[in-house]
């Protein structure tokens, strides 16, 4: 008489998950939001009461283009981007601005409590250096 000497395989459940593709998953969202969130921030960086307008559709921009923001705060100081300029230096920067060849969109932030001529003053200086392109920052209304 032959007699087979196989086990029986019995059927179980897998306890172990494979969870590497989960944690690549995770880490790689991790380093998307790492980078995006400063780049969202950018523009936040000087505190600004912008005038107020109201809601209407906005134009979506080129990908190519590229803007340079001028600000004047409450107490009349200029900052290009970021950085602190006298009236002077902010000339000069213009002009480098104006010497490129792709010329950027110029961005103006101003505090609704400025006056006027300051801002006259900011937009004849980009006329003579040939800055067409100018936008207005502003909140819209609630």
């Amino acid at each position: 008489m032959a007699r087979t000497f196989r086990q029986r395989r019995q059927m179980h459940a897998v306890a172990e998950l494979n969870v590497t593709n989960l944690v690549d998953l995770a880490f790689t969202l991790l380093i998307i939001f790492m980078l995006a969130t400063p780049l969202m921030q950018q523009e936040q960086k000087i505190p600004m009461d912008l005038p107020i307008e109201s809601k209407s559709a906005q134009e979506t921009p080129d990908k190519d283009t590229v803007f340079e923001t001028i600000t004047i705060d409450k107490q009349g100081r200029y900052f290009v981007g970021k950085t602190p300029v006298s009236f002077v230096q902010l000339q000069s920067r213009l002009h480098e601005f104006a010497a490129r060849t792709k010329l950027p969109v110029i961005s103006i932030r101003a505090d609704p409590a400025r006056q006027w001529q300051e801002i006259v003053t900011l937009m004849d200086e980009l006329k003579q250096t040939k800055l067409s392109k100018i936008t207005f920052d502003t909140q819209t209304s609630k």
